[in-house]
């Protein structure tokens, strides 16, 4: 890890930092992990004396200013009027806004499109760039939107001042596809204190007699790979799906599969409600096979979930043996059979909560990503920039 920043003192002029956070749809959350993201590391910012904006779309449902001590910077996003191509104008809009700003760093939160925008990055700001994961590798994205992706990753790659990722996987690729050193930070996750057991009773569940897959509904986080090796099953366990339906996907997964054992009850984003359906179910499914260090894993993980990951680098690098892994609908009809015992299960949850503790918090986090700002502007002041961790 980067070298803790706590000793500090937050406030001296010499530390103080204007930092501009941009890429999401905004904050609080009410959309996914890069927004959960920004929320955590935006107030915690704040909280060490620095002053911070976030970038919202101008559709997002918080309309107030301020949250939190956080400036909230709204720019005009068409995408509910024109679709996917209305990210590029609500991207356009923010740096357009950002280089009026004088930010000291400005946090790019992914590249899909804010790097064809790359000539216009404001100059005097260290633009620091999360790389998320490998984009075009996303199986909804036909062979032109893939070779635009890739395009992006290398505009971004080569552009930043600095990189960020958040899985050793990311950072590896960067390495050598491009030469490029990156900052290894992971995501977050907290711990939470207790669990309702009012939730699963609302969706008339019964405490370790569900399966759950939170995720987005995309072909890539492996969701019909678990429904067909669930059915196979024949349990008698109902699988719940959360994640919004309205896309193509999720319409399509709907009307395939939708019944009384499989139920796709919609987007949820009350963090309490995800918490203890988590927490209470007999198993977790985690299908995502494209990007770094997933937040919904962390969270499920924080939550002692018993977790079944797609066999991957980036789900094996964070659960290393501390979980069941599926490759194929065989795999998860076997996992659900599979008896094993509780002792064995109740170590990998304990495992997996202490590397929350330990690894994956936002304390952490936050030290990380403060550290690598600080260092930044020195190295911007000083006309070199530190590339190794």
């Amino acid at each position: 890890m980067l070298t803790d920043s706590k000793d500090r003192l937050v406030g001296q002029d010499k530390n103080y930092m204007k930092i501009g956070i941009l890429g999401t749809r905004g904050i609080p959350n009410a959309y996914g992990g890069f927004e959960q993201f920004a929320q955590h590391l935006a107030k915690g910012l704040v909280e060490r004396g620095h002053d911070v904006s976030v970038y919202n779309s101008s559709n997002h449902p918080y309309k107030k200013t301020t949250w939190n001590g956080v400036h909230i910077i709204f720019c005009y996003d068409p995408e509910n009027k024109i679709g996917t191509a209305g990210q590029f104008i609500y991207d356009y809009n923010c740096l357009r806004d950002a280089r009026k700003r004088e930010f000291d760093v400005l946090l790019q939160l992914g590249y899909t499109s804010s790097a064809v925008w790359y000539r216009i990055w404001p100059k005097k700001a260290t633009n620091i760039v999360n790389m998320d994961g490998l984009e075009w590798k996303r199986a909804k994205y036909n062979n032109l939107t893939q070779r635009f992706l890739k395009w992006a990753e290398r505009v971004a790659a080569n552009y930043g001042d600095i990189l960020v990722a958040d899985s050793l996987g990311i950072k590896d690729h960067l390495r050598e596809k491009y030469q490029k050193e990156a900052f290894y930070i992971p995501y977050g996750a907290d711990i939470p204190q207790s669990f309702s057991e009012s939730v699963i009773t609302k969706y008339q569940l019964e405490k370790n007699q569900y399966f759950l897959l939170i995720a987005r509904l995309e072909p890539e986080n492996n969701i019909e790979t678990v429904i067909l090796g669930y059915l196979q099953s024949q349990q008698t366990y109902p699988l719940i799906i959360i994640g919004s339906t309205q896309n193509k996907y999720g319409q399509l997964l709907l009307k395939k599969y939708a019944s009384g054992s499989i139920l796709l009850p919609g987007a949820i984003y009350d963090q309490d409600t995800i918490n203890a359906l988590r927490h209470y179910a007999a198993l977790y499914f985690h299908g995502h096979s494209v990007g770094g260090t997933n937040p919904s894993l962390l969270e499920a993980m924080a939550c002692g979930c018993n977790i079944a990951a797609h066999d991957n680098v980036f789900n094996r690098a964070i659960l290393a043996d501390s979980a069941f892994y599926f490759s194929s609908a065989e795999d998860v009809k076997n996992i659900v059979h599979r008896p094993l015992a509780n002792t064995t299960i109740n170590r990998w949850k304990i495992l997996n909560i202490e590397k929350i503790k330990n690894t994956y918090n936002w304390k952490t986090i936050i030290n990380d990503y403060e550290s690598i700002f600080l260092q930044a502007i020195q190295a911007k002041n000083n006309s070199t920039v530190r590339r190794k961790i």
